[in-house]
């Protein structure tokens, strides 16, 4: 080839801009909306005028004639709303960059999952570890094997890695500002012993959240133990703090699964919500806006998280895992307010 073939060589025959050739030829054509008719103009053009030729001639691959594979999402359990819920949003966001996608479960303490994480680089491209299914060992084992990983809502202090997650401190913010507006004073925050570090974590930012506001009594935190062979924790924890001399106005949820027996016991004690007590969320859960109070609860921005974490792990599996940056991406929450915390 007596010059060398660029996209504006390209652009000028087809009457485009050469940003368009450059998102076509670099697979990014569709996360920009364009449309497939003009994809393939350029892609024919490029064929004709000897373009990937001239690449394969120079020992390269273009990015759009690369297969792009598979990318696993390694998740602690099927049975978080938020796994099921955010799958979709990945699902399509994948979809759109020609990744495939597919899900598998990290029991804790299933050792068949130590076993497997080297056959699991066979499979998948790359990998996205959710919250506790991303354990030292695992991070350790793929960041030293450079395999292409990215955590979703987990954070890591010691290492530095591409991680994507709500931010726990903006969703904070959002409930004590909002609670300080109701104007009111006692706020009793519900979690369990065995909670999650996710969870302990953020039931310390809203804590610390609320006693900076200075109307407002010092928040207690009520931890619900969960004994051999029951299926729930002991709700009946929180009892003593519905009446005097405590006698809570308002009660946040840490996690959504506590919300469905929290209100069964407050109807069992003939307690209205949110007239006797009210009610917040930090998480939102299946037929929250269906339920009699529709709890006001926190939404995880789950299109943005998606996207977020796609482009990430393509990037990466773009740079075989050596990327020289890595991204931590916090994403604000949204506060959804109804009935339940006493504002209709």
């Amino acid at each position: 080839m007596e010059k060398k073939l660029k996209n504006k060589d390209l652009a000028a025959k087809l009457g485009v801009s050469g940003t368009l050739v450059s998102l076509v030829l670099n697979n990014k054509a569709d996360q920009h909306g364009i449309k497939k008719e003009t994809q393939e103009k350029v892609l024919a053009l490029a064929r004709q005028m000897g373009y990937f030729e001239m690449l394969r001639e120079r020992g390269e691959e273009a990015p759009v004639e690369q297969k792009p594979g598979i990318i696993g999402m390694i998740v602690p359990t099927l049975h978080d709303p938020f796994i099921y819920e955010i799958t979709p949003h990945l699902e399509r966001a994948f979809a759109n960059i020609g990744l495939g996608f597919s899900i598998l479960t990290k029991d804790p303490d299933d050792l068949r999952f130590t076993r497997l994480n080297t056959a699991l680089r066979k499979f998948f491209s790359g990998l996205i570890l959710v919250g506790e299914a991303a354990d030292d060992y695992t991070i350790r084992s793929l960041k030293t094997g450079n395999f292409p990983f990215v955590l979703l809502e987990k954070y890591c202090k010691t290492l530095r890695l591409n991680t994507v997650c709500t931010d726990s401190s903006a969703g904070a913010a959002l409930v004590a500002r909002h609670i300080e507006k109701l104007g009111y004073k006692n706020v009793v925050i519900v979690t369990t012993e065995n909670s999650s570090k996710y969870d302990t974590q953020s039931a310390e930012t809203l804590k610390d959240a609320l006693s900076r506001i200075e109307t407002l009594n010092k928040p207690v935190v009520v931890e619900l133990a969960q004994y051999p062979g029951m299926k729930e924790p002991d709700i009946s924890q929180i009892e003593r703090f519905l009446r005097p001399p405590y006698r809570a106005e308002i009660l946040v949820i840490i996690n959504s699964g506590l919300v469905y027996p929290v209100m069964a016991l407050l109807r069992k004690k003939k307690l209205r919500i949110p007239q006797d007590v009210a009610l917040i969320s930090m998480e939102e859960g299946i037929g929250f806006d269906l339920m009699y109070s529709p709890v006001t609860c926190v939404r995880k921005p789950l299109s943005t998280l998606a996207v977020k974490t796609a482009n990430i792990a393509w990037s990466e599996v773009r740079n075989a895992g050596k990327g020289k940056y890595k991204r931590q991406v916090n994403v604000s929450p949204e506060l959804i307010v109804r009935n339940s915390c006493g504002t209709i």
